[in-house]
């Protein structure tokens, strides 16, 4: 193994932390972009409290409302010229996976020269990435996709319908202020989408990753047990906030790189739902659900003594040989059963999603992500027609 990790996040995590806003934030500006999503922070009580341990910490801010479920280009754009008009010195995400991904290209966005949507790879031949930010805090609302001690972030160009992304070391928020109080109102639906996104952040790596890495694959499914173990009852309590802590330290461990650490591992599962939820606009730890076993029963063909690895470790199957395809099956099938189990849906249908454009959905995909012979990175690698192939088998 040989590798180079960093993670200059600052996380500030337990009950109650939301409180330490305002003193965290002041250490890095006195006017702060408040970016958030829907309604869901203020009708929780979420935002008067960030608003008054901000204002207790004489920190003003502007809030930069409506950032969408699949943030888009324009609402990015539209956060960095507030803050350039308010004169913000520091940007605040306040709630979910989107709205940390918003704030961060928003921070970026006011000192970037030319086309936003040059930042991420869509085909095109000038890519360039940011190098400088206004410094970010994250305070996530749900637990999902770790967006607030990483530096990557997802946008969708809703005039070309493509989701890509950006990872850039100016993206790393500063500090992350992680209370799990603040996901008690998440619905049960988005609960069990974020536990499934979690856990496909460090199944990527663990499948598609390098060979020789056996305190990282234990990593892995020490988050994947934590997420089965304690996801179910943060589904169907709300309220226990035992459940709720340890699946939002969970969720940050899954995606702040510790986990991914010498795997060098691609994320082809991640780069196919993006397609599907730039396209359909439906929840992205929903699309993992239907995506992730249905690819993994196709990479299983490539890589056989890894599934056999997952099946023998989280569930506990005894696999009769390091390539029993029976229990790589019962594997794979107690995977999506628990998915299935606390409320994600497994197959197409379920979404609204028909096969009328697979071939686009396969095309897109590799549009944003492919090697040099065009064929999307994995383990193992993936034509368009294989790509269609996984898609159809999750109708």
């Amino acid at each position: 193994m040989k590798f180079t990790f960093h993670n200059p996040t600052r996380i500030i995590f337990g009950a109650g932390t939301i409180e330490q806003l305002g003193s965290t934030v002041s250490a890095y500006g006195r006017k702060a972009l408040l970016v958030t999503g829907g309604g869901s922070v203020k009708n929780s009580g979420t935002f008067d409290r960030a608003a008054a341990s901000l204002k207790d910490a004489g920190v003003s801010f502007a809030e930069c409302a409506g950032v969408e479920p699949n943030p888009r280009l324009s609402t990015v754009a539209r956060g960095a010229e507030m803050a350039r008009k308010e004169g913000c010195d520091v940007v605040v995400a306040l709630g979910g996976g989107s709205t940390m991904d918003a704030a961060k290209v928003m921070a970026a966005a006011i000192f970037y020269e030319g086309d936003l949507w040059d930042m991420f790879p869509h085909g095109q031949g000038n890519r360039r990435l940011p190098e400088k930010a206004l410094p970010i805090i994250t305070v996530p609302t749900l637990a999902a996709t770790g967006s607030e001690m990483n530096c990557g972030s997802v946008i969708t160009n809703e005039e070309s319908t493509i989701k890509s992304f950006v990872t850039a070391p100016c993206l790393y928020p500063k500090a992350a202020v992680v209370d799990p109080e603040l996901t008690a109102s998440v619905p049960k639906n988005q609960t069990a989408f974020g536990v499934c996104d979690l856990i496909t952040h460090v199944t990527e790596s663990y499948f598609n990753g390098v060979d020789g890495t056996p305190l990282q694959d234990r990593f892995a499914e020490s988050v994947i047990l934590t997420a089965m173990e304690w996801g179910p009852r943060a589904v169907a309590d709300g309220n226990d906030m035992e459940a709720r802590a340890q699946v939002q330290w969970a969720s940050v461990v899954a995606l702040n790189g510790w986990v991914q650490a010498g795997t060098f591992g691609p994320y082809p599962v991640h780069m196919i739902e993006h397609v599907l939820s730039a396209h359909h606009d439906i929840a992205h730890g929903a699309g993992l659900a239907i995506v992730n076993p249905a690819w993994m029963r196709f990479a299983a063909k490539a890589r056989p003594e890894r599934f056999v690895q997952f099946a023998e470790r989280i569930f506990g199957i005894q696999a009769k040989h390091p390539e029993d395809q029976e229990a790589i099956a019962e594997g794979i099938d107690r995977f999506e059963e628990f998915l299935r189990a606390i409320g994600c849906p497994t197959r197409l249908f379920e979404v609204g999603i028909g096969d009328t454009m697979l071939e686009r959905y396969a095309q897109d995909t590799v549009l944003v992500a492919h090697d040099d012979q065009g064929r999307l990175p994995g383990r193992p690698v993936m034509t368009t027609a294989e790509i269609v192939e996984v898609l159809r088998s999750a109708l």
